[in-house]
């Protein structure tokens, strides 16, 4: 007999990842579309109305699409790749809380969760690249690879900054702070850095270096066809779509409407003189459905602004060149968010801000 637990978990688990890979899908169908409109041209318009089951047809086509491996390739790895790109991809949608208590797993550690999550699927990438047996596919691996890690820093060191102030790692705990003010008033240099951390860690341009095809045909994935090519497709979109939440739960109040709580303020704050005091499991609102889809909607429409300026972005920025875009990690990123490292906790510990005693 199965337990009742597992059928639980086991549906909890479909009801995250299939609206994930339908929001992929959706995803890339509202860049075609975008990136038509921005360049004059029509775009997807056949196949559905006004083209929305393109990605559809796309995904049948390559996965009726015969499968060719190089005959020097080691295949284990080959297929081995895509397939943990995609699932690390997707396991980060395990921590989202869509509206307060409605998540699949609210642990105190959820951001470290998911910047182990997200690092993981550059083991993918490399193994993809490197099994199989071609320069192209290794020089876009080993490209990136190294703008992955390079990148990872900048966007942990973002998020350490958006810590002190929470003085925690669980991403309820970090939303409900921001009753008070989105993070990304007080907090905005940060954000943006976070944003542009964001565009190289999804390899998207001006930053897709791993994946220029004038220079390395289609990078790490040249030889990878039909199904396979389907999983680091899904596993590209997945991760920006994540990677707009998280900028949505960050800075832009996660599944909070108002930038600013006047209510939220006055109640706890002048009434009851409570500063900063929030619980893992707090629950402001009344347990309605009707609430929860508003919580959900509101993130949705959040993280659906981050994704069309991740396609503004592309639409409008030319690639940089690889030197370059290490050059500008190293040198320029890396040095302006340490000082931001230094200046926070000046500032919160000048006005005695901190949600914790520092000494």
């Amino acid at each position: 007999m199965v337990k009742t637990s597992t059928i639980i978990s086991i549906i909890e688990v479909v009801l995250v990842v299939v609206p994930a890979l339908l929001s992929v899908a959706f995803v890339t169908v509202a860049e075609r579309k975008t990136l038509a409109s921005m360049q004059r041209r029509l775009g997807p318009n056949v196949v559905g109305y006004y083209g929305l089951l393109q990605a559809f047809a796309d995904a049948l086509k390559l996965i009726l699409k015969e499968y060719i491996a190089p005959t020097q390739s080691n295949i284990v790895l080959f297929f081995l790749g895509p397939i943990i790109t995609l699932i690390f991809s997707l396991l980060g949608f395990a921590i989202i809380p869509y509206s307060p208590s409605l998540t699949i797993g609210n642990f105190n550690l959820g951001i470290l969760y998911a910047l182990a999550v997200s690092s993981l699927a550059t083991y993918g990438i490399l193994l993809a690249g490197w099994s199989a047996n071609s320069k192209y596919a290794f020089l876009g691996s080993l490209r990136s690879t190294a703008q992955l890690i390079s990148y990872e820093l900048v966007l942990s060191s973002s998020i350490l900054i958006v810590i002190m102030v929470t003085n925690s790692l669980n991403f309820t705990v970090n939303i409900e702070f921001q009753r008070i003010i989105w993070f990304i008033i007080p907090l905005f240099p940060i954000f943006l850095i976070f944003f542009i951390g964001s565009v190289a860690e999804t390899n998207r341009a001006p930053f897709d270096l791993a994946e220029a095809e004038s220079e390395l045909v289609s990078g790490f994935m040249t030889e990878h066809a039909a199904v396979i090519f389907v999983f680091f497709f899904l596993a590209e979109y997945a991760s920006i779509v994540l990677m707009c939440i998280l900028t949505s739960i960050l800075f832009l109040g996660g599944y909070l409407f108002w930038v600013i709580d006047l209510n939220y303020i006055y109640n706890e704050i002048i009434l009851e003189n409570v500063f900063f005091s929030f619980d893992n499991n707090i629950n402001i609102f009344n347990n309605h459905v009707i609430m929860y889809l508003l919580y959900s909607l509101s993130l949705a429409i959040k993280s659906c602004v981050m994704i069309f300026i991740f396609i503004w972005v592309r639409a409008s920025f030319p690639r940089v060149r690889f030197d370059q875009l290490m050059s500008f990690c190293w040198t320029v990123m890396l040095p302006v968010i340490f000082a931001f490292i230094l200046l926070v906790p000046s500032i919160l510990y000048t006005f005695n801000a901190f949600p914790f005693n520092p000494l």
